[in-house]
């Protein structure tokens, strides 16, 4: 009979913190979304909100960005996004850490052009007093036209 509940007990606990861990993740999908729709918006106040004071950005052009140079490029005047989306993403959990790994759609206005950019990502969040927040991001350019 112990045996018997020690494994309901068991049993429960673990669902228990799957669901945990489901919530979790479709927080961090919502999350996820709330960016783009900041970014569309050019909202560095919303995005501000959702990253880390030490967030660091790995750019698709290899550039480095700490949290105040990456909510600065939001603001070049030639920055005109019209619409930004994830194709895919899914997160992993690790505890108070998240892993999105997607692809990322961006429509934009680029020097009199419109453009249509696609990159792989992957960014870490954090679980920092009870909230997700963005503490690195990692972007790769996907070719519009597959290497040979």
């Amino acid at each position: 009979m112990r045996l018997a509940t020690a494994g309901f007990v068991l049993l429960f606990v673990t669902m228990a913190q799957a669901q945990s861990t489901s919530a979790d993740a479709k927080q961090v999908l919502a999350l996820e979304n709330a960016w783009n729709h900041a970014i569309e918006a050019k909202d560095t106040k919303a995005m501000d909100m959702l990253l880390a004071d030490t967030m660091v950005a790995l750019g698709s052009d290899g550039s480095f960005l700490k949290k105040k140079e990456y909510l600065a490029s939001f603001k070049d005047p030639d920055f005109q996004p019209s619409q930004a989306v994830n194709e895919e993403n899914r997160v992993e959990m690790y505890g108070d850490t998240a892993v999105a790994i997607g692809i990322f759609r961006i429509r934009e206005i680029e020097k009199g052009k419109a453009k249509v950019h696609r990159e792989r990502t992957i960014d870490t969040w954090v679980k920092i007093n009870g909230q997700w927040k963005v503490a690195a991001a990692v972007a790769m350019t996907i070719p519009s036209t597959p290497p040979q």
